[in-house]
């Protein structure tokens, strides 16, 4: 793991939130899909690799109750407490590697928006099912956010995995039955096009 956090640190020492490529001002395709969903305000909802992501500023905001944050760098999460200032209290930070993350509390919603792509090896992938699967309560949800297959093939100095529709699909079909999934571009601060696919998943 210590490779893995170093890189990370360092990617977060390098540049401003704002200069990142995957940094939005909204983040409006997963609220969206998260408002969509109806949840109960006091839902447990955990956004994996959220680090600075201004997501679960606005969830607060929306009146959501029982938030986690889960990311690998120590500094991307002190950067998160200092932008929500007085509410970071309200939220669960938790440092980890997420296919070394053993859960504490079951959770209605994973969000992911940035961490399962960077997952090339088999190893990886099925460990990160195996923290999914122990987190998420049956009939709990899945956000899966990645880098399509006309996407990046690297990002931050690593390669990434790129997911077609139905590669994501036959990734999860064992264990989650699919809701939707679709296509939405993002723009990076430099107004360069990323392709992403997005699934919505139920845990069976």
């Amino acid at each position: 793991m210590s490779q893995k956090r170093d890189h990370w640190q360092r990617v977060y020492d390098s540049k401003e939130f704002k200069e990142r490529s995957w940094f939005q001002e909204v983040p409006v395709t997963s609220l969206e899909i998260i408002e969509d969903l109806d949840l109960p305000k006091k839902a447990a909802i955990i956004d994996i690799g959220g680090g600075e992501s201004y997501l679960t500023q606005f969830l607060l905001e929306k009146g959501y109750q029982n938030l986690s944050i889960l990311d690998i760098s120590e500094k991307a999460l002190r950067n998160s407490k200092m932008n929500l200032g007085s509410r970071a209290k309200e939220v669960n930070y938790i440092v980890s590697d997420v296919t070394s993350f053993n859960p504490d509390q079951e959770y209605e919603l994973w969000h992911d928006r940035a961490a399962f792509h960077f997952l090339t090896e088999a190893a990886e992938i099925s460990d990160y099912k195996k923290a999914l699967l122990a987190s998420l309560k049956v009939g709990g949800y899945f956000i899966l956010g990645t880098f399509s297959e006309k996407g990046p093939a690297m990002c931050s100095g690593l390669p990434v995995n790129q997911y077609s529709k139905e590669e994501m699909r036959e990734t999860f079909k064992d264990d989650f039955e699919v809701i939707e999934l679709k296509n939405a571009v993002h723009a990076t601060p430099w107004d360069a096009p990323q392709d992403f696919t997005f699934g919505i998943f139920r845990k069976k």
